[in-house]
């Protein structure tokens, strides 16, 4: 019996060696394939990979199906991120862009991703259109080498990096940013960032910046627990102004200001709206997921900028970026999009345009922070992963959808959204939200209110009211 694949909120992710094989990476590869001679007699594809094990074999896989399709590849031979394939997608003007990623995910997975050749993730009617395809294919292994599609020309090598760089250094005030002397750390967390970043500001400090596949059995998210060397390494040093960290296909940052103290996406998305609007002067709606703080809202009204919630996934935020004029599309989990660039998430881009604003106003991160909170007042937020079995999982969505949940601890419900997810409103500036995870037994509780200390009240309530109810 065939492995059942399915693309989820960022494409196709799988255990290596498990359900992730080359036959199964060539049945995904296949489907795309006929998925795009359905458009196109003579398609083209642009294919990159990241750094996780295995990476470039199963690249080589789907160049193969391609090219045995007698589809057009261009391949970088090299590692790339996701914003690189994304944005070569788009400068080449292929017909569509693959990476072999697993992003975040721990790393005995790999995936799967998909782009559109307008330099974003692919729209969900054509992710499914691919996935409808995979369910019936046969598993089909190329008749030649890579090697003998690369001698007859059907696999053209290019260079990713150089071209991202290049469009890089066309878009911001490199001789700015360094006569600033603003030190920067960052932590590419064994990812694709590492190489970039080396180029474009080499004077930084570089944390786990080398090729480890096995990215010492961590998961490459840039949330805190995961970015301690970025933190020790920044109160080390003493010097440090900013530091960020990248996950493992660079579209994510995760960022800490001078002392080593956590600056979350919703901080990131605030600054980054406030820099674009106020100081370049650039318009354009606001498109945020489900689980970003209200305090963006609050920061669009009073810039009279427009605003738009959607669904958790950035491929939501993609459409509506290549249907409206849009000047920032984020997600919680930090992945943002801003105007000028590709409507795709890079997380390298995001602090480049912090490091810019730092520098064009002489102002630290902290200070450019007070800044946003004159206007929106102030914001605490954390997300906690609550890891119980999956029937206590369940129990617990379905009092959220029973609306059985009035209080949690202290904090009394006044009100709920259920866009993507469940989140509770307690308060002036308070919320909680409530997410299943779509692939393990994991509960993501998001808690916002105006401090610390009022944040950690919240999860630990919330931990005890969910735990007590799965359990009843």
């Amino acid at each position: 019996m065939m492995t059942t694949i399915k693309f989820g909120t960022d494409g196709w992710r799988a255990i290596i060696a498990d359900d992730y094989t080359v036959a199964n990476v060539a049945r995904v590869a296949q489907a795309t394939a006929d998925w795009l001679l359905q458009y196109n007699d003579q398609p083209s594809v642009l294919i990159g990979y990241d750094c996780r094990f295995g990476g470039k074999m199963f690249a080589e896989t789907t160049a193969s199906v391609m090219a045995a399709n007698s589809i057009r590849v261009k391949l970088d031979p090299e590692f790339a991120s996701t914003p690189m394939v994304s944005l070569g997608a788009y400068k080449y003007n292929t017909d569509a862009g693959i990476i072999l990623t697993a992003s975040h995910n721990p790393p005995e997975y790999h995936g799967y991703k998909l782009k559109g050749n307008f330099g974003g993730p692919s729209l969900p009617a054509s992710i499914k259109e691919v996935e409808d395809l995979i369910q019936d294919q046969e598993i089909m292994l190329p008749d030649q080498t890579f090697a003998d599609y690369q001698k007859q020309g059907r696999i053209e090598h290019v260079n990713l990096e150089d071209l991202y760089i290049e469009h890089v250094k066309k878009n911001f005030d490199f001789e700015l940013i360094n006569k600033s002397d603003n030190l920067l750390a960052f932590d590419a967390m064994y990812g694709t960032g590492q190489n970039v970043m080396r180029r474009l500001l080499p004077n930084s400090v570089f944390v786990r910046c080398d090729e480890n596949p096995s990215f010492r059995g961590q998961a490459p998210e840039p949330i805190p627990k995961n970015l301690q060397p970025l933190q020790d390494a920044i109160r080390e040093n003493g010097n440090v102004d900013l530091g960020f960290g990248t996950d493992g296909d660079a579209d994510r940052i995760g960022m800490f200001d001078d002392e080593g103290q956590f600056v979350d996406p919703h901080h990131i998305i605030l600054l980054l709206i406030h820099y674009l609007h106020k100081y370049k002067g650039l318009n354009g709606k606001v498109v945020v997921s489900f689980a970003v703080s209200n305090k963006v809202k609050r920061l669009c009204e009073a810039h009279g900028l427009a605003y738009e919630i959607t669904r958790i996934g950035f491929k939501h935020i993609c459409k509506v970026m290549l249907e409206e004029d849009v000047l920032l599309g984020g997600e919680e989990s930090g992945g943002i999009a801003v105007k000028g660039h590709i409507p795709e998430r890079d997380g390298i881009w995001d602090a480049l345009e912090i490091l810019e604003f730092m520098a064009s106003t002489g102002k630290s991160i902290n200070e450019l922070i007070q800044e946003v909170y004159e206007i929106t007042g102030p914001l605490a937020y954390q997300r906690n992963d609550l890891h119980i079995p999956e029937e206590d999982k369940q129990r617990v969505i379905e009092n959220c959808r029973n609306d059985a949940y009035k209080n949690f601890g202290d904090f009394t419900v006044t009100d709920v959204e259920t866009i993507d997810g469940f989140k509770f409103y307690l308060g002036e500036d308070t919320t909680l939200m409530i997410r299943p995870s779509g692939t393990e037994p994991v509960l993501r509780v998001y808690a916002e209110a105006p401090d610390q200390a009022a944040v950690d009240k919240l999860q630990q309530a919330a931990k005890d009211t969910l735990l007590s109810s799965a359990m009843a």
